[in-house]
């Protein structure tokens, strides 16, 4: 009897917590759905990275090949090139988002103009919402090897335009350029919202010891700000293996020439999905996938061992 009582209550209590949580429920179910269709079910897609892939008999019925649509893309001449622009690109963006991003917080956070702070946070996170469609046009607006405003610029004070779509040694800092432009304005309202929680009695407590700016900044600002900047890092380390497709397809007008400094494993698989080859390309994303899941995990069981109030999980 004492079982049955104690079942029935428990059901009783899931009812209760049900008919509490009903609406976040609702709330929640069709992000999850969204989810669901458009991200789990069509993980089951990922066999044909061990297939020999055959339109006419389908993902299913193609012939098993193991492991050689991998092979193939670690064996041919465009690995070393694409992934070494993928890393080094990846890398330096992860590091300059976190110090642009901290450093315009702090500029924001010690502004006590409201109406400027207003003004300064949309123009900032204004090219966030651009298309990058847009955003190529007016890098190509810039660029433009006729009629470009730099090229415009570098004549009128006598020199010799540049062709700038046929000079790969530019492209790392006009691509490094264009994403910290675009992103630093959303990345700096991510730790500004997280400022806005100090305790401003840590920085009169810090004033009345004597401390200036710099080491209020360095002493009571940075350390509030250091879990969320862990927090952003570990998730930039997973997204190491990819890239922003736009940025470096529409930005460079997928230009061969350029390829030895703007081709990352994005727009390779993307062209191998324009040859038809869609065997090699689920391939090289599975790896990516495989590799950005590991490097997370990686990097936050070495923050937990460290800081485990910081860690992620």
């Amino acid at each position: 009897m004492e079982m049955v009582k104690l079942e029935k209550h428990k059901v009783r209590r899931n009812r209760a917590v049900f008919r509490e949580n009903f609406w976040l429920t609702m709330m929640v179910l069709p992000g999850a759905l969204l989810l669901l269709v458009f991200n789990y079910i069509p993980m089951a897609g990922v066999v044909m990275a061990f297939k020999k892939y055959n339109p006419v008999e389908g993902i299913w019925a193609s012939e098993w090949c193991g492991l050689e649509n991998f092979e193939f893309f670690f064996t041919s001449q465009d690995a070393v090139r694409v992934i070494r622009n993928t890393l080094g690109y990846s890398v330096t963006f992860l590091i300059l988002d976190l110090i642009a991003g901290v450093t315009l917080a702090i500029m924001f956070y010690n502004l006590r103009s409201r109406k400027a702070l207003k003004l300064y946070n949309t123009v900032v996170i204004l090219p966030r919402f651009m298309s990058m469609v847009i955003i190529a046009f007016i890098v190509y607006t810039l660029l433009n090897p006729s009629y470009g405003i730099f090229n415009t610029v570098i004549e009128q004070f006598g020199g010799t335009g540049v062709q700038w779509y046929m000079e790969p040694g530019y492209w790392p800092f006009i691509l490094t350029g264009v994403h910290i432009w675009q992103t630093v304005g959303m990345n700096s309202i991510i730790y500004y919202a997280s400022l806005m929680g100090l305790d401003e009695s840590l920085i009169e407590a810090a004033q009345l010891d004597g401390a200036n700016k710099w080491q209020q900044t360095m002493h009571v600002v940075i350390p509030h700000l250091v879990p969320v900047m862990v927090i952003t890092t570990i998730l930039g380390i997973g997204h190491l293996f990819s890239g922003d497709f736009g940025l470096f397809y529409q930005v460079t007008k997928d230009v061969g020439l350029l390829y030895p400094t703007t081709d990352i494993i994005n727009t390779y698989t993307f062209r191998a999905l324009q040859n038809g080859a869609l065997e090699k390309s689920t391939a090289v994303g599975l790896f990516q996938s495989l590799t950005g899941l590991i490097l997370v995990v990686v990097t936050n069981g070495i923050v937990r061992k460290i800081s485990p109030e910081n860690s992620m999980f």
